[in-house]
């Protein structure tokens, strides 16, 4: 059954590319009165291809979310917001082993935008959610499990699990729903690159890296950003309005539990 989005006011964070392009692809293609942004000009060259591929205008907006002042201004051109996707992240490899002071950067930034960034995005965005409005977090399977040398992200994704619980609890009196999708392994510049990190670091292949992914899937095979875009629909539709407070993978059963 297709969702229909008409006159819901929707912002995707992280859509110049990878999944957050593909979830703001669903939800234009849903009639959703649609803008995305990012922290690179090439999310106008995103918002120029969604116009073209649906016939309406996509706002898009350049802005780095460790910055409240900058996201504050993103906002204060919004009159309203029906759902809000906070999808923008950062996915690098951080060896608890390596001594540099770049892995120790690298740790910090991720942790700025995955989890501070969203902290950011959601408070400046409060004012404009109304009863019935939902927030969609997005966190990953790994935010349910782990594995080495990813400590920064894994834990930032942890904490947006916790961000969403704890938003979910503050928020539903007010009627807002709050949740979080845990994407598994996506067709990603992000993803294949972590492979590669991974592939290097274990003296192995790429192709023995996605060997073991989907060694532990129910289903074999990489995913495209536009195979996850459906949760966040529906999570966003009137059919999802009883669901809150949840981290809802779609990982090709990767993780059960």
């Amino acid at each position: 059954m297709p969702i229909d989005l008409k006159n819901k006011s929707v912002l995707v964070t992280g859509a110049s590319r990878g999944i957050g392009f593909g979830i703001a692809e669903g939800f234009a293609n849903a009639g959703a009165d649609l803008a995305i942004l990012a922290d690179d000009e090439a999310i106008h060259d995103a918002a120029a291809k969604l116009t073209r591929a649906c016939g309406r205008s996509i706002r898009a907006f350049v802005c780095d979310i460790t910055n409240k002042g900058a996201v504050a201004g993103v906002f204060s051109e919004f009159a309203k917001l029906d759902v809000l996707v906070n999808n923008a992240g950062l996915e690098l490899i951080t060896p608890l082993d390596d001594p540099s002071d770049e892995v120790d950067a690298t740790f910090a930034r991720i942790m700025d935008i995955n989890v501070r960034g969203t902290w950011n995005v959601t408070r400046a965005a409060l004012p404009l959610l109304k009863p019935g409005a939902g927030i969609i977090n997005t966190a990953s399977v790994w935010s349910k499990s782990a594995v080495g040398e990813f400590a920064a992200y894994i834990a930032s994704k942890h904490a947006v699990v916790g961000l969403t619980r704890t938003f979910a609890r503050e928020l539903g009196p007010r009627g807002i729903n709050v949740n979080a999708v845990c994407p598994g392994w996506v067709r990603t510049v992000a993803s294949l690159r972590s492979a590669s990190a991974m592939a290097e670091r274990s003296g192995r292949s790429d192709a023995d890296i996605f060997a073991d992914v989907a060694a532990t899937q129910c289903l074999p095979g990489l995913m495209e950003p536009s195979d996850v875009a459906g949760l966040y629909l529906f999570l966003a539709s009137d059919l999802a309005a009883n669901i809150t407070g949840q981290a809802i993978g779609v990982d090709r059963g990767e993780f059960l539990g």
